[in-house]
């Protein structure tokens, strides 16, 4: 028997009820798996037999179990309808929409005022707004994003790459800045790439704005989630909760489908009452490494996104340029779904085309169409290229780009050059997997780019920090490069939020990678200019991809991506989609 299989054996056998021990080794291998919980009437049976468990007991076992409630009792395990939980994660799914739903009910007497005060706003709007298409059945839906994210409490906004989310929460904040000029803004994000790509983002987007609005754009201090709660030492637990929650008014939130499910109750248990809360993200992105898919969940709990009440719309047609009409955004029913006007899908990419390259390929893998994707092998498209055949010298010309960041002497500027292509695996071992394809980078590296990677800390080794340390402002994910000082010192590099360089000793950052190549899942948050993806060739590897993780991979380029893969990879993972047991969906359905 595996080690593995003895893991959750351990687990389930710690609770001595041998009628729900079965239950409880397949509840633990969920939760491995990234679910956070279990419908026992779905459990793999063949695993279970594999496993020891040759005959299961009926599923009325779990209810009758002492250490079994309906969540009324303090009890270690939950059974609610046809879903089994560990009680910790049953309380972060309650917290989460039992917050939700504390945001939403709170909005009744506010959206009167507000959409009074909106009114007041109608030249500012229109200003923000000026090319917007809203006539003829046509909906900018950046336009009606900003709107209902104004009005509401509770927001999420999602969208795939250059459909223009922070532009539109840019848009927002100045909306929400001429109604309070003392507005407090939190921005974060699961890392602190994301968190300060987005500060940056938006203080380009208020370059041309008024100067108070200027001022305050200026002024964002973006941070990952860890930060802006307060890490505790040596706890799970943050400096800032229910009975100490976060001083601001509006907390903006991006990347949020990388949010496992305890991140985003501890972070959603710290908003305040009277703070708006904004979500963003990639629904169709990969869920979080930790358990759970809650932002997909949100997005997915309502059966059709960008429906609109006819109410809704007449009350918000005051705001509407002249002439301008919405028939699009309703289909004419009122549903009582919490979350019914609460979710705005941006559809239109900036930065892709639907017809053509990237734009064209990463739909065709969402929606898996075979017969689009494979217009893409062997075809001439400028952004998309796919080697079958793992071409050495396709490899090794896409490698020696590289040379620009470790030749260009000034380090703010290589930082930057570093961050224009990268490698990404999908697997962390063989001969694909990205501790291997790091060290081929290297060896190709020391022969054209003069590379010594001779010493763990070498010069020009770009390093990936795999661990938070909140005493240096150094977070998982964050990228820098190794170089010596003016007086010969090694240090390790990175851009700071502001744009400004910040050095540290290396011995003092903590784990880190090499990161000529990255993992897909290491990559999301982030975007370069060119990306190549590997995929592993092995028939076991091959099954572990899916078109979460391909989409992921092909949307971090902004120009070309290059897939070396075989056709039957390529084909499978866009058949396979990621579902992660959740009661999201179906406890937002039960109880709207």
């Amino acid at each position: 028997m595996s080690t593995v299989y003895n893991i959750h054996q351990v687990f389930a056998r710690f609770f001595k009820d041998e009628h729900l021990e079965p239950y409880l080794f397949e509840l633990s291998r969920m939760l491995e798996e990234g679910h956070i919980c279990l419908d026992p009437q779905s459990a793999d049976l063949d695993g279970l037999k594999e496993a020891g468990y040759d005959d299961l007991p009926g599923v009325e076992a779990i209810a009758s179990s002492p250490l079994v409630s309906d969540g009324r009792a303090h009890t270690p395990f939950i059974l609610l309808g046809d879903r089994l939980y560990m009680q910790r994660y049953y309380y972060y799914e309650s917290l989460i929409l039992d917050r939700i739903r504390g945001f939403i009910d709170a909005e009744g007497g506010k959206l009167q005022q507000r959409l009074t005060d909106l009114l007041r706003l109608q030249p500012d709007i229109a200003a923000l707004f000026p090319g917007s298409e809203l006539t003829n059945g046509k909906v900018e839906w950046q336009w009606m994003a900003a709107i209902t994210t104004v009005l509401h409490d509770f927001s999420i906004i999602t969208g795939g790459p250059g459909t223009g989310k922070t532009t539109t929460v840019a848009k927002v904040l100045s909306l929400l800045l001429q109604l309070n000029h003392k507005l407090r803004i939190a921005l974060c994000a699961p890392t602190g790439k994301a968190a300060a790509r987005m500060a940056e983002s938006l203080r380009a987007a208020g370059k041309n704005s008024a100067p108070f609005i200027r001022e305050a754009f200026e002024g964002l201090q973006p941070a990952t989630i860890h930060r802006l709660l307060g890490t505790i030492h040596s706890s799970p637990e943050f400096k800032h909760n229910r009975l100490q929650p976060l001083d601001v008014d509006v907390v903006i939130v991006d990347e949020a489908s990388m949010i496992d499910v305890a991140l985003m109750a501890k972070l959603m248990d710290a908003v305040g009452e009277e703070t708006k809360l904004i979500l963003l993200g990639d629904k169709d992105q990969l869920a979080s490494v930790e358990a759970g898919s809650l932002f997909g969940d949100l997005c997915k709990a309502l059966p059709t996104l960008n429906g609109f009440s006819e109410r809704f719309l007449q009350e918000i047609a005051p705001l509407l340029p002249a002439g301008s009409v919405l028939h699009e955004a309703s289909d004419g029913t009122d549903s009582p779904h919490l979350l019914f006007e609460h979710i705005v899908e941006l559809q239109f990419s900036h930065r892709f085309s639907d017809g053509k390259g990237i734009g064209k390929f990463s739909k065709a893998i969402l929606n898996n169409q075979p017969e689009l994707i494979q217009e893409f092998f062997g075809n001439q498209d400028d952004q998309v290229k796919i080697d079958t055949k793992y071409d050495t010298a396709v490899f090794d010309h896409f490698v020696r780009g590289y040379k620009e960041f470790i030749e260009q002497p000034d380090i703010l500027s290589a930082l930057q050059k570093l961050n224009n292509l990268r490698v990404l695996c999908a697997v962390r071992e063989g001969a694909f997997g990205v501790d291997q394809v790091n060290a081929r980078i290297e060896r190709l590296l020391r022969q054209k780019a003069g590379l010594k990677p001779f010493e763990p800390f070498y010069q020009n080794r770009p390093i990936m920090v795999t661990s938070n340390n909140s005493q240096l402002n150094l977070f998982n994910g964050d990228i820098g490069i190794i170089r010596e000082d003016e007086q010969g010192v090694m240090r390790a590099w990175f851009e700071a939020a502001d744009g400004s360089l910040k050095s540290v000793l290396p011995g003092f950052v903590g784990k880190v990678e090499t990161a000529f190549a990255m993992t897909i899942h290491k990559s999301q948050g982030s975007e370069f200019k060119d990306v190549l993806i590997m995929l592993p060739q092995n028939e076991q590897a091959t099954k572990m991809m899916t078109r979460e993780l391909l989409y992921t991979a092909v949307t971090r380029a902004r120009s070309q991506v290059i897939i070396q893969g075989s056709e039957a990879a390529i084909l499978t993972a866009a058949a396979v989609g990621i579902h992660r047991g959740s009661g999201v969906i179906g406890r937002l359905r039960a109880n709207p």
